[in-house]
């Protein structure tokens, strides 16, 4: 099966609704006998999807920064866990490690991570599937202007068909198991 980067937030003061949601795509993941590879925390929804996959049996790869290292936020009950010198090496390792990405709700390192595979993706740097996990129209607002961008031909539509939204756990899985199965 697949190595499924998951992308998510890490604050510790979110909704309970969406550390469930998180949990719930890790163990569904991995029930579905894929592994995870994750940012390598342990807070927020990056330790809730990181512990669902755990619970489930799924194998978990945390990439993580020294300095969150340092900060003690690593998940060291990782299966294993990478430490990279800084944020750009954190992102290449997932990117190289994944066979495929789900985006969660997210903040700024969400986002970040969203559009670094997202724009390697569109330069032909790998052609691996992403997903946007969007069950409450969190991104709504995001995909709306990303859309407009390609209407004023700053974005092109070639560029927003690499990105699949999906409202359930279920239908990310889907997405990313046909996909990988075709290639």
């Amino acid at each position: 099966m697949a190595a499924i980067c998951v992308f998510c937030a890490s604050s510790s003061t979110l909704e309970q609704k969406w550390l469930d949601l998180a949990t719930r795509t890790g163990s569904e993941l991995a029930a579905r006998g894929h592994s995870l590879v994750s940012g390598g925390g342990s807070v927020g929804m990056m330790g809730a999807v990181a512990d669902g996959a755990r619970s489930a049996g799924g194998h978990t790869l945390g990439i993580i920064p020294q300095v969150l290292v340092d900060w003690e936020v690593a998940d060291l009950a990782s299966d294993e866990l990478v430490v990279t010198g800084d944020m750009g090496e954190r992102k290449n390792i997932m990117i190289d490690r994944s066979d495929a990405f789900i985006t969660l709700p997210g903040g700024l390192g969400t986002l970040d991570e969203l559009f670094e595979v997202w724009t390697t993706a569109t330069l032909d740097l790998h052609d691996k599937p992403i997903v946007v996990l969007d069950p409450e129209g969190f991104y709504d607002g995001l995909l709306t202007w990303l859309g407009q961008l390609a209407d004023t031909a700053f974005v092109r539509a070639a560029a927003l068909e690499r990105v699949i939204v999906v409202k359930s756990i279920g239908a990310a899985l889907d997405a990313i198991e046909e996909r990988v199965k075709r290639d």
